[in-house]
Order: structure tokens, then C-alpha cells, then sequence
């Protein structure tokens, strides 16, 4: 492992730590899914609701102190300890795979969209709508069975980009920093960034970040699943055509390209928390969601997270070779 100098003291190349790390921390989640207990995820939601419970005041700037506590500490937090043992490759590598293992969540999402594909398949609609809400906040009650594999589908498009590629582009751009700063506003986000009466304007400022963070990421897994879906064509033109009709500016991408990539309708009616909402549909030149499409969605998002780890590997080794070069 090539080593930088700093101060007088040998620091490995950080590119080639996250190379190591990211690659370990996948395929830890790819073998074990998600710790089961103690996830470090929890741990960060209960303080963060707890400051919640200091902090909330019905106003916006009350609500962007929330974000900026607790993403901010949580971030700062983990940039001291990775500056610690940023001189010893070893244990600068074995903390970026626990905490890449910890901030992803593809294995978990899979295992979840699996579990709901499977009561679907037996036949019982009963169970499905219970698991649901595991993968996503629908209203699952008056749901039937092509409306659950759909809502499915388009769980799995979106959180294979909150649960894995955005966390790896975070990774590859910040480090150990930029895993937790990710995840923590991502969980912010589900937290307090939806829209009720309590949370509207407390809420925004995590929402908006929220956004903000999970652009490139979304981006990057709608090209993704252009390449790794066997109809690139068709993908594309479903995000060209359909990504900006969609409400959030991330979904819309990820959903239109997984839509375009299995060839299949996404979006439509949906409730959310006891309001109906009229979405547009994505690709709408294919054919209903099946029971079946959830374990293409399931495969085609595995696939999409090796791509990534990939892509954000290469351009983090290659931003350090070309930062070498120019220094010297």
C-alpha cells in the first residue's frame, strides 16, 4: 500500500485504504446483512430523537440546528477517529469496512423485498401486508397483490440507492467522514423529513439535505441500472422521459431506470399516513409489476451495488493519482 507523508509521519494512501475497506465492508454485508443487534444505525436514531425532543419547536431553523447537531456531531465524531488511526493502514482499513458494513443495507433490503415476493407467490396477501411496511411507509391495508410487488419494486429502486450506491459515493468522496455523514442524514430524513402537520417545517431542512446528498448517488445508480439491467436503450429513455415528472428529485431517476430496465410501469396511486397521491407513471410503455419482478428488482440492485463499489473504488484511486502526480 503506497504511503503518503504528513508531519513527519508515513500515512497509507487513503484511496487504496477505502479501496480495501469499501471492498470488505460489501462483502460483509453481503454475508451477514445487517448487525442484529447493537446496529450503530439505532444508536444514532435514538440520540438523534431524543435531541428531537430538546430541540423541536414548530419552525425551520429549528429544525436545520437538528440536522446540524446531529449529522454534523455524528460526522465530526467519526472524522476524529479516522484521523486517529489514519497513520496505521491496518486499522485505518478494518474501520472502513465496519463502518461501510455498517451504513449499507443492500443484503437487508433484499432479504425484506424476498420475504414479501415469497408470501406473494404462496398466496397470502395477509402476510405480505404485514411485511410491507418493513420495506416502505405505504399504507399496505387496501393494497392487493400487483399493487404490493409494485411498491416493492420501487422500494427496492429507491433505497439501492439510499442503502448502498449513495453511501459508496459518500465513501469514496469523504472517507470514513462521509459513510456516517450519509447515513445520518439519510436516517435523519426518515425521521422528521416527511410531511406531517408536526414535522412540516421542522423537518425541511433534513429533507432538503437529504436531497442534496442523495443526488449523485441517485444519479450514478440510474446509469448503473441502464448498464446492469439488459435494456440500456430502454432504461434511458424511461429516465429521460419520466425521472422529472416523479415528486423527488431522486426517486424519480432510480425508479424510471429500474422501471425501464425490467420493462416494467412504476408509480401510479399510492397512500401515504391516510392521504392518496396521484403519482405519474414511470415507463410507461411496459407491462404491469408481477410477483415475479421482485426478484429481478432484487438482482438487478445486487448487481448495481458491485457496479458502484467499482466505480467509486476507481474514481477514488484515480482522484489520488492524479493529486500525486500534481504535487509533486
Amino acid at each position: 500500500m503506497r504511503a503518503e507523508y504528513s508531519a513527519g509521519r508515513e500515512v497509507p494512501a487513503q484511496g487504496s485504504v477505502f479501496a480495501y475497506g469499501a471492498a470488505a465492508g460489501l462483502l460483509a454485508d453481503r454475508l451477514f446483512g445487517d448487525p442484529r443487534r447493537g446496529h450503530p444505525v439505532a444508536a444514532f436514531g435514538r440520540a438523534a430523537g431524543a435531541v428531537e425532543r430538546v430541540l423541536w419547536r414548530d419552525h425551520r431553523g429549528w429544525g436545520a440546528l437538528h440536522a446540524v447537531v446531529c449529522a454534523g456531531g455524528t460526522a465530526g465524531a467519526a472524522a476524529l477517529v479516522a484521523r486517529g488511526v489514519r497513520s496505521r493502514s491496518a486499522v485505518s482499513v478494518a474501520l472502513t469496512a465496519a463502518v461501510t458494513w455498517t451504513v449499507l443495507g443492500g443484503t437487508s433490503l433484499g432479504r425484506e423485498a424476498r420475504a414479501v415476493g415469497g408470501a406473494l407467490a404462496a398466496g397470502d396477501v395477509e402476510v405480505a401486508r404485514e411485511r410491507l411496511p418493513r420495506l416502505c411507509g405505504r399504507d399496505p391495508g387496501a393494497l392487493d397483490e400487483g399493487q404490493i410487488a409494485r411498491a416493492v419494486v420501487e422500494s427496492v429502486a429507491e433505497n439501492t440507492s439510499d442503502a448502498v450506491v449513495g453511501a459508496l459515493v459518500w465513501g469514496a468522496l469523504g472517507g470514513v467522514p462521509g459513510l456516517v455523514a450519509f447515513r445520518a442524514v439519510n436516517t435523519l430524513d426518515a425521521m422528521v423529513g416527511h410531511r406531517s402537520p408536526r414535522l412540516l417545517r421542522f423537518g425541511w431542512a433534513s429533507a432538503r439535505l437529504d436531497d442534496v446528498a442523495g443526488w449523485p448517488g441517485a444519479r450514478l445508480t440510474a446509469v448503473l441500472a441502464a448498464v446492469a439491467g439488459g435494456a440500456p436503450a430502454r432504461a434511458l429513455e424511461a429516465v429521460r422521459r419520466d425521472a422529472g415528472r416523479h415528486p423527488s428529485p431522486n426517486a424519480g431517476p432510480v425508479e424510471a431506470a429500474f422501471a425501464g430496465a425490467l420493462g416494467v410501469r412504476l408509480g401510479g396511486t399510492l397512500a401515504y399516513g391516510g392521504r392518496v397521491e396521484h403519482r405519474p407513471v414511470l415507463g410507461g410503455g411496459g407491462r404491469p409489476v408481477e410477483v415475479a419482478d421482485i426478484e429481478r428488482a432484487v438482482r438487478l440492485s445486487r448487481r448495481v451495488g458491485v457496479l458502484a463499489l467499482g466505480v467509486c473504488v476507481g474514481g477514488r484511486l484515480l482522484a489520488g493519482h492524479l493529486f500525486e502526480r500534481r504535487s509533486r
